[in-house]
């Protein structure tokens, strides 16, 4: 074979695999969302915060941040998700050393958003609806260990009593086929992750993990959510260079 024919062929084959993923990709946009994890739909909060100026700050943990923070990056209202660290210390806050489980820390996404826009109650429905299976102890998903649990940092004493009158609504109303398993944690500072962390959804749509399991969540928040979804998603490292 000559340097030019299998340059050919090998230029052919390129093209091919190019259309094949296009192909799987609009088929994938046609069908409805299928995950690891899938959505439920659930009542909102009986109890919630007012709608107030200014902006305010959630942290909640559900399983690996890329699919969490890709869900919250869609959410009108939202100026900010970032992936991160919480529930530990500043010096473990690493990727590798929070991947033992052994650090306290949870995989998790501080979201800063517009009270007059979105409430933490609508953040909270959005959290047990699509982001993330709140039943599931110590894992979601493929994701197993500490790391990856179901964990509501709450910021205040406010948002601790809504999340728990809310967990406790749920549970009452038999919503999930199992009892919540989400956490309450109060005090515990938040520190982001790495910067190939950050908006790595919106980076990497064709990366096997974010396909199978995190860009039906964002299918689902524009389906179950139309009103709270936005099509285009603040980014942590756009925001960073600007």
């Amino acid at each position: 074979m000559s340097a030019k024919s299998a340059v050919n062929r090998s230029f052919a084959k390129g093209a091919l695999a190019a259309l094949v993923l296009a192909a799987a990709a609009a088929a994938f946009w046609q069908t409805p969302a299928i995950s690891a994890e899938e959505a439920v739909v659930i009542p909102p909060p009986a109890m919630d915060e007012k709608a107030a100026p200014g902006t305010e700050k959630a942290v909640f943990a559900g399983g690996c941040f890329w699919g969490v923070q890709g869900v919250f990056q869609h959410v009108k209202g939202v100026t900010r998700a970032v992936s991160g660290y919480a529930g530990g210390e500043k010096d473990t806050a690493v990727y590798e050393t929070v991947g033992s489980g052994r650090t306290g820390h949870a995989e998790s996404v501080e979201i800063t958003y517009k009270p007059s826009e979105v409430t933490y109650g609508q953040l909270l429905q959005v959290y047990f609806s699509v982001a993330h299976n709140p039943t599931q102890l110590n894992f979601q998903g493929p994701d197993s260990g500490t790391q990856y649990r179901s964990t509501v940092f709450a910021e205040n004493d406010a948002q601790k009593k809504i999340a728990e009158s809310y967990i406790a609504q749920l549970d009452k109303a038999k919503v999930f086929p199992k009892p919540i398993v989400t956490t309450l944690e109060t005090g515990k500072a938040f520190y982001p992750a790495e910067d190939y962390h950050q908006d790595f959804l919106t980076l990497n749509p064709t990366y096997p993990y974010i396909v199978y399991n995190d860009l039906p969540k964002v299918a689902n928040l524009k389906t179950l959510f139309p009103s709270l979804y936005s099509d285009k998603p603040v980014l942590v490292l756009a925001a960073n260079k600007s």
